[in-house]
């Protein structure tokens, strides 16, 4: 096995962590997940501690992908997985325009462990109530540059069109780094 590199996904409740992870791992995803009652008063599955999955790369490199809990009441974890990350996606649903708030705090919460490269995954991106990806970086108004990239979290090619975003802009920062260094 060639180097390991660990990328986080992380984002507000449902807003499809757990099935971006599962679309591309090529193991079966580790998944803690427990039926707990939604603010609705439905049931749901939701992700207590973390999941995890891994790709390897042609080149040998392998990829931990661990996917943090979405619910504020399990926020311990969030610091927990992000130590030694290569960089993380946050995750938003685009038909939740409520999602996008929370999804600043997500980014000033990563940004403040971390000055990890991260991108944005906008997914159910393709149902007609979705917000565009332009007006979500606009609204999510972070200090930090960063990209929305629209995604289906069930689609393979979807996720990595986001990873690959991702892990670009992760060679663009050790190429800037290693100029001024």
């Amino acid at each position: 096995m060639g180097e390991v590199y660990k990328i986080v996904v992380t984002g507000p409740f449902n807003s499809g962590k757990t099935t971006f992870i599962s679309a591309i791992s090529e193991i079966e995803v580790v998944s803690t997940e427990k039926l707990t009652r939604s603010s609705s008063g439905g049931k749901d599955l939701t992700t207590v501690a973390m999941d995890f999955g891994r790709i390897t790369l042609p080149d040998g490199y392998v990829i931990h992908l661990y996917g943090t809990p979405g619910q504020d009441r399990f926020d311990f974890m969030w610091e927990i997985l992000s130590e030694g990350m290569l960089g993380y996606v946050v995750l938003l649903d685009g038909t939740q325009p409520s999602s996008f708030e929370e999804g600043r705090r997500f980014i000033e919460t990563f940004g403040s462990m971390s000055d990890a490269p991260f991108v944005v995954g906008l997914t159910r991106a393709d149902s007609r109530h979705s917000a565009a990806a332009e007006s979500v970086e606009v609204e999510l108004d972070a200090q930090e540059r960063f990209e929305v990239v629209a995604c289906d979290a069930r689609s393979v090619k979807d996720v990595k069109d986001v990873l690959i975003r991702l892990l670009e802009l992760v060679v663009e920062r050790t190429e800037v780094e290693e100029r001024a260094g």
